[in-house]
């Protein structure tokens, strides 16, 4: 597939173009055939939050342009720590963490990018090579081209300077030298001649063009995204839980999918610019139904869809969609445990003895009390008189007894109360 001829016009228009070096000379180099760019990924966790997205997602819209994406996790980097948009110096962290961190982050590369074509998308970590530089090299091929006078105007570096306090530590003063090298290793090693990565890097990322242009006399590019806020001005991607991560063990697929789904009308067509991988005029025309029925919130469950299917594929949305269908409609029954685990893992829970459940079975109404769904025995009479309790997706009535039988994958029963509050009862 050939490069379009304005790629850069295109994320404009999706509001993914912060900074870039000569926009003109930029989008000829792209323009004029296959290039291989880079991004990378700081392995302070061991999955990437939907911050992180936003690069991620920009290395794939390179490669479905054309290009060869280079994904690059800072295995090296990251037993060093990076200051910018710290305000205090990163623990640092065992060389065995860091791995484990890196392992995990190259599998969600792998389910967003391609690995296969004439452009598939190639993982490097920088531990590779930089932890086989002597300190010696480092000073003599690297600092040398570096003034402390431009690297303490950094953001970074100067506000912490200025705080006695805190200060900064040789190490993090010198991350920047390292990150630009690791333009320089991937244009050598690699014909590397572009960077994609957050705003929030682009002294790091003019530092590693300006190195390649002292050392090797070529022209290199980049270009950074915008920090993405929600649209009243508050912090983005993360939920009463915590952070929104890219690993389903950390944010399950319906959790994830209810993110996205829960996004304002403003943020939400918006987000599909930046997020999803349709077209800006399918953008366009989800907006456009959408203002004619918000109700309906289809740019929210777009939203959701495209990016659940991104992350988690399409098995993912699948249990993401059933899952929140069942929620919605009380019927259970038919979810897989391991949906029904992602579902309930927040939910109040019991533990009741499993011979409770002994022939002829246990009262629910005795049952909802021990399980603390209820107060009093006579508070859950009148819940079951007024139809409001269910249990694994039927409604129960007050005379209701429960065997074991009756025991959701032989072990729980799912008692909902009202239209939203969930319990589980586990029984052991």
């Amino acid at each position: 597939m050939s490069a379009p001829v304005d790629l850069l016009g295109e994320l404009e228009a999706r509001g993914l173009l912060y900074q870039s070096t000569d926009r003109a000379e930029f989008g000829k180099h792209l323009a004029s055939g296959m290039r291989s760019v880079y991004g990378g990924f700081d392995p302070t966790a061991d999955s990437l939050t939907v911050g992180n997205l936003v690069p991620l997602l920009l290395l794939r819209r390179y490669q479905l342009a054309g290009h060869r994406p280079f994904a690059l996790v800072g295995g090296g980097t990251g037993l060093i720590g990076d200051p910018s948009g710290k305000d205090a110096e990163r623990p640092i962290r065992d060389r065995a963490s860091v791995a484990h961190n890196v392992a995990r982050i190259t599998a969600i590369f792998e389910r967003i990018l391609a690995f296969d074509g004439p452009n598939a998308a190639v993982v490097v970590d920088n531990a590779e090579w930089l932890t086989r530089l002597s300190y010696i090299e480092v000073l003599r091929d690297v600092g040398k081209h570096f003034s402390v006078n431009m690297m303490i105007q950094k953001d970074s570096v100067r506000d912490r300077l200025q705080n006695r306090e805190q200060g900064i530590s040789y190490t993090e003063f010198s991350y920047m030298l390292l990150q630009a090298y690791d333009f320089l290793h991937l244009y050598r090693a690699h014909g590397v001649t572009a960077q994609v990565a957050g705003s929030d890097q682009w002294g790091n990322t003019v530092a590693g063009i300006d190195l390649i242009r002292r050392t090797e006399r070529a022209e290199t590019h980049a270009m950074t995204v915008p920090l993405v806020t929600k649209a009243d001005g508050g912090k983005f991607g993360k939920t009463e839980a915590g952070a929104v991560w890219l690993s389903a063990d950390r944010t399950s697929p319906y959790e994830f999918y209810q993110f996205w789904l829960n996004a304002s009308d403003a943020d939400a067509k918006r987000f599909l610019a930046v997020y999803t991988l349709l077209s800006l005029d399918e953008i366009e025309r989800i907006a456009a139904e959408h203002d004619a029925n918000p109700g309906a919130r289809g740019a929210q469950r777009a939203l959701a869809r495209a990016v659940t299917e991104i992350v988690h594929g399409a098995d993912g949305l699948s249990r993401a969609e059933a899952a929140t269908q069942a929620l919605f409609s009380g019927d259970v029954r038919g979810l897989p445990e391991e949906s029904v685990r992602e579902l309930f893992a927040n939910a109040p829970s019991a533990t009741l003895p499993r011979a409770r459940l002994a022939a002829p079975g246990a009262p629910l109404v005795d049952l909802l009390v021990e399980g603390g769904v209820v107060k009093s025995k006579r508070e859950a009479r009148e819940f079951l008189e007024q139809g409001a309790i269910s249990v694994n997706g039927e409604r129960a009535a007050a005379t209701s007894t429960f065997a074991e039988a009756s025991l959701l994958f032989g072990r729980m029963l799912l008692v909902r109360r009202g239209k939203k509050s969930w319990h589980v009862l586990r029984f052991e």
